[in-house]
């Protein structure tokens, strides 16, 4: 639209003004003595036509009543037909002549010179002086007339400047150039509160003083706003403007506000018009959209209890409440199924409390007289079977370790909202206190309480639009999806912590609680899973005590990990420990397992119920396994297709023995080559898996020398070494696959506590094989275990003489354990049996056996050995 229509559209002149209207002036016989161009422009007429002649010949001589005559243009409302219809005028319809606003006006038929006929509204105004006193030609009254869908118009703009000053819920307000107030609506007169006549004259400052613009961009204040808008003469459209309204002191409103320069006809600056709508209950409803929006994306990050709920009160405080405390069953933190029982009778703990600075609500909760354990993290197995936190801490466990993460335990006091809601089971609003309890799978998983409070707000940010001291309809509905959200997740973080707990004790029942301490090495080892969510994998280690002070080093890796790798490597942790306990060297060792896990699985069709497919992860595992003597010093190692160990001499050498490589377990078709070094006192054997020193980033060879350079170190601790090897080569404690490293450093058993001696295979042997031992227990101040010893040797060496033969061996090791072998050059082993009470022997053995620890034979390339361990005397024990 042109600035020409939009100013003509702006004319509130009314239709029969005389300056604009179609003019007649008429002498008292109601001849036309005067013709004005607009006449002359709406009937055709021109002023030397029309001057002399009747108005009759222009007008109908009767106003028009009814229905206008058939014929009559754009103006009938009725068509030819007769069947209601327009009236040509836009916006104008019409039953019969004109709407009811047009009375008051007589309405005529006018001819127009082309023979139309018009429906025009008119108007008389007689001229001062009686028409007596006039004479023919004289002027006694001037008539006004214009068409009806104009006047119909005019009267629709008249009615939209009477709707905005009364009706409209938009408040309008025109200031003057010095932004004092010269006219307001009714609706901004309901705003103040007050008639327009008592505030008329104020600036806008002085009306809403604490009031500010938040939208960016604009000036803040009322006044820099409408002078803007006055010096530029650019409209500015939607700013929020925040204040309380002068109505309803005490609670902040937003306006949306728009503001554009007012002019005359001629262009003068007059003044500013102000438009403000309150959207205080739209931005209400918007912040709780935006606030559920922000909880869905910031609640339930982490499969975390005490960070879900720490989740929900940052989401929450300030913007909806002042306080906000959450407490949850001890159940839900330790992961545990929620016991069955009276909600009131909960035990609830603390494990989230924020409030907003500067402001303090009080806390009904009172400390609860009964225990209250912390909550143990998880992390990575340390040397001591207990929990780590990252790589390189050490491997012992602090004694404050129980005290990490304390959640208070509360109780709350009967009659307080909290204990309403637990024995309710639902929500309760009292004041200004909102308790919503945690619902979850048909149980209570604890309490969010959301507290208003009356502080002042110290935070420093912009305000907001404040909140009330309760909570409203909408508010409670929004707490509650609040309150719901974080339920399902706090439930997934308890389902998580109750699986997370489980894998782990499991992990901990298939490897090792803790090494205890051996003669002849001292160890250290980490174990890192890969799969963090069950904390569980399929790589094992283990240290095996075996017979005459023997250890045996096992390292094993199955493929993949998980929950199933975990199980599977559990049925061979468990297999390599029964087949070393019968003292297999390690090629027998590795061949008999790789029988066991050749062995199809016995299992019938549809045992799993086809609802999960199942796959082999036994097969292609890999296995070390090595067994190091204190006494000689040897080390005897096989391997079923795992990396070769690391060994360190005490010099710091490294190096990474070419064992011959054996298929790994369950291929079959090659067999088991064992190995066997003499390692120097201090020496250091490290097994480790291929998680350790195979990344992604870097091939085995690479993490191979890194370890190495790590382990060259001599004076760090096996510990120190556990750590560094880890940070070095598992950054951050998270690989691709599992990782387990085992670091042993050898001992030597001191001649002292040894003693051997060698035997004939006679009778007379026996005497003096008692003899060597008593003496020998004598020296070492064991005489209390004389008795026994001499019962076990003379059992032992009888037997070795009767059924084996050739040249006999007698040792005696001082251990933790008092230590007694017989060896001979036979191949069958005794057994151990219950004699008939006429059987005249068969009884030795098992004397020999009720007066040991335990007992059992150990094969040799050249026979065989039967080995006795006794407890030592208390005080000789150390």
């Amino acid at each position: 639209m042109s600035a020409a229509n939009t100013a003509e559209s702006a004319d509130f002149r009314g239709p029969l003004d005389i300056t604009r209207a179609a003019t007649a002036v008429l002498d008292a016989e109601s001849t036309v003595i005067g013709w004005s161009p607009a006449a002359a422009e709406l009937l055709g007429y021109g002023p030397a036509e029309a001057l002399g002649r009747p108005l009759s010949a222009f007008l109908s001589v009767h106003p028009v009543g009814g229905a206008p005559p058939v014929g009559i243009e754009a103006v009938a409302g009725t068509d030819a037909s007769g069947a209601p219809g327009t009236t040509g005028v836009p916006g104008t319809t019409a039953t019969g002549i004109g709407p009811p606003s047009l009375v008051g006006n007589e309405i005529h038929v006018a001819h127009a010179r082309d023979g139309r006929e018009l429906l025009v509204a008119t108007a008389m105004c007689p001229l001062p002086g009686g028409a007596a006193d006039r004479g023919p030609g004289a002027p006694d009254r001037i008539l006004v007339a214009a068409e009806v869908g104009e006047l119909r118009h005019w009267e629709s703009r008249l009615a939209l400047l009477q709707g905005l000053a009364t009706q409209s819920p938009v408040g309008l307000a025109i200031y003057d150039t010095d932004l004092r107030l010269t006219w307001c609506n009714t609706a901004y007169e309901r705003e103040i509160g007050q008639p327009l006549a008592a505030f008329r004259g104020m600036r806008a400052d002085e009306l809403y003083g604490d009031g500010s613009f938040v939208t960016p961009g604009y000036p803040q204040t009322l006044d820099g706003v409408m002078h803007q808008v006055l010096d530029t003469g650019e409209p500015v459209l939607d700013l929020n403007f925040r204040a309380q309204q002068p109505s309803d002191p005490g609670r902040d409103h937003l306006w949306s506000c728009a503001y554009y320069r007012l002019e005359d006809a001629h262009g003068h600056v007059f003044g500013v018009c102000e438009d403000a709508f309150d959207i205080t209950d739209r931005y209400r409803v918007q912040e709780r959209l935006t606030l559920l929006v922000e909880a869905g994306r910031r609640i339930g990050t982490v499969l975390d209890v005490a960070t879900t709920a720490e989740e929900i009160a940052e989401v929450a405080v300030p913007d909806f409440a002042a306080t906000v405390r959450v407490d949850v069953t001890r159940a839900a933190v330790t992961g545990e199924t929620a016991a069955v029982g009276s909600p009131a009778d909960m035990a609830l703990l603390r494990v989230a409390d924020r409030s907003e600075p500067g402001t303090a609500t009080p806390d009904p909760a009172l400390p609860d007289p009964g225990p209250g354990p912390g909550v143990r993290g998880t992390g990575p197995l340390d040397s001591e079977g207990a929990e780590s936190g990252p790589p390189g801490e050490s491997g012992a466990a602090s004694p404050g370790d129980d005290d990490r993460h304390p959640y208070p335990p509360i109780a709350y006091p009967p009659g307080s909202p909290q204990h309403r809601s637990l024995s309710s089971g639902g929500l309760v609003l009292d004041e200004g206190t909102l308790v919503v309890p945690l619902r979850a799978g048909g149980g209570i998983l604890g309490l969010v309480t959301f507290d208003r409070g009356v502080g002042p707000d110290a935070s420093g940010r912009p305000p907001a639009p404040d909140r009330a001291t309760t909570f409203d309809n909408g508010e409670v509905a929004l707490a509650d999806e609040l309150a719901a959200r974080a339920a399902v997740c706090i439930d997934n973080a308890r389902r998580y912590t109750r699986e997370r707990t489980a894998s782990l004790a499991l992990q901990r029942q298939l490897l090792p609680h803790h090494l205890p301490p051996q003669s002849a090495v001292r160890t250290a080892y980490r174990y890192l899973p890969a799969d963090d969510v069950t904390g569980v994998g399929g790589d094992w280690f283990d240290v095996i005590p075996l017979s005459g002070t023997r250890v045996g080093l096992v390292v094993g890796d199955v493929v993949g990990h998980g929950l199933q790798a975990a199980a599977t490597m559990g049925r061979l942790r468990t297999s390599v420990r029964a087949f070393a306990q019968l003292d297999m060297p390690p090629d027998e060792l590795l061949t008999r397992l790789d029988d066991l896990v050749g062995q199809p699985a016995e299992e019938p069709p549809g045992a799993s119920g086809g609802a999960v497919e199942t796959y082999d992860v036994t097969t292609g595992a890999t296995c070390l396994y090595a067994v190091y003597d204190p006494v000689s010093r040897r080390c005897v190692m096989a391997r079923a297709g795992h990396l070769p160990p690391a060994i360190v001499d005490p010099d710091g050498g490294v190096s990474f023995p070419d064992l011959p490589a054996g298929p790994p377990l369950g291929l079959g078709g090659l067999p088991f080559e064992s190995m066997e070094f003499e390692l120097p006192v201090g020496s250091l054997l490290a097994l480790f898996t291929d998680g350790l020193v195979e990344a992604r980033d870097h091939d085995i060879a690479h993490g191979l020398d890194t370890l190495g350079r790590v382990l060259g170190d001599r004076s760090a601790s096996l510990e120190e070494l556990c750590d560094r090897a880890v940070s070095e080569l598992v950054p951050g404690g998270t690989s691709a696959d599992d990782t387990a490293l085992l670091l042993v450093r050898t001992r030597e058993l001191d001649a002292e506590r040894v003693a051997h001696w060698e035997l004939n295979a006679e009778a007379v042997s026996v005497g003096r094989a008692r003899e060597l031992a008593t003496g020998q227990l004598e020296a070492w101040g064991l005489e209390e275990l004389v008795f026994a010893t001499q019962l076990v040797v003379s059992e032992l060496v009888t037997n070795a003489v009767r059924y084996a033969g050739g040249p006999l061996g007698l040792r005696l090791i001082r251990d933790r354990t008092l230590v007694c072998e017989v060896a001979d050059t036979g191949h069958t082993s005794p057994h151990l049996r219950h004699s008939a009470e006429d059987d005249e022997g068969g009884r030795g053995l098992f004397i020999v056996a009720q007066l040991v620890q335990r007992w059992g034979t150990r094969y040799t390339p050249t026979g065989k050995t039967i080995w006795t361990e006794q407890t030592l005397p208390p005080a000789d024990e150390g």
